[in-house]
């Protein structure tokens, strides 16, 4: 990390470099009937929308609970086409939560990878880059919910202090939201590499 740096106008900043790291996938879920968790498929087929017919497909969405400054339901841009979820912050989150396991289609996963360290940390505006063709660029992590508590709760009887549990053993280990930037399709075991802008802290 370089030193802070004073800006033209007087502000200060703290900048690290731009930097690669290289990755591969895991493992591809999609919804099927329009539900909430996903399941696991051999490859994907991304378009600008996303994944076609999934249940966070689409060019744009309707706000919620994430998006106070609006009316729920508003039409927003599509953001969060595509959920990305890392083995390691999962067993993670799972250790936390004494339990045995927390698969990615229990929570909504479309992406599984690994090769990437605290990947739920990488930040905005990076961009992940497929050998097969597609460019995904991250939005941001992904809070975890309720929802998401309930569906692992969902998994082991008289657990229900999962529901909420998981919103924090999960808090910077629910991996990414990200969008598509260049549409191709993604398969099993394909390699990607992971683009990390320039970052800056203002203050």
């Amino acid at each position: 990390m370089r030193p802070p740096e004073v800006g033209p106008l007087g502000g200060t900043m703290i900048r690290t470099r731009a930097n690669k790291r290289a990755g591969w996938v895991a493992g591809l879920f999609r919804t099927g009937d329009g539900g909430f968790e996903t399941a696991p498929v051999a490859s994907l087929d991304l378009g600008f929308d996303g994944i076609a017919g999934d249940r966070h497909g689409g060019i744009t969405r309707r706000s919620g609970g994430r998006e106070p400054w609006y009316p729920r339901g508003t039409e927003i841009r599509n953001e969060r086409q595509l959920s990305l979820l890392a083995a390691d912050e999962l067993a993670e989150a799972a250790a936390r939560l004494d339990v045995a396991e927390i698969r990615p289609e229990w929570i909504g996963g479309n992406l599984l990878v690994e090769g990437i360290v605290d990947l739920s940390w990488l930040p905005p505006r990076t961009i992940l880059m497929f050998s097969g063709g597609v460019t995904l660029r991250i939005d941001g992590d992904n809070g975890p919910c309720r929802l998401s508590g309930r569906a692992v709760a969902g998994r082991y009887e008289g657990r229900d202090d999962i529901e909420l549990g998981f919103v924090t053993a999960a808090r910077h280990r629910r991996g990414l939201v990200a969008w598509v930037e260049k549409p191709s399709r993604i398969v099993i075991g394909e390699p990607f590499e992971a683009r990390v802008p320039e970052q800056w802290i203002y203050g």
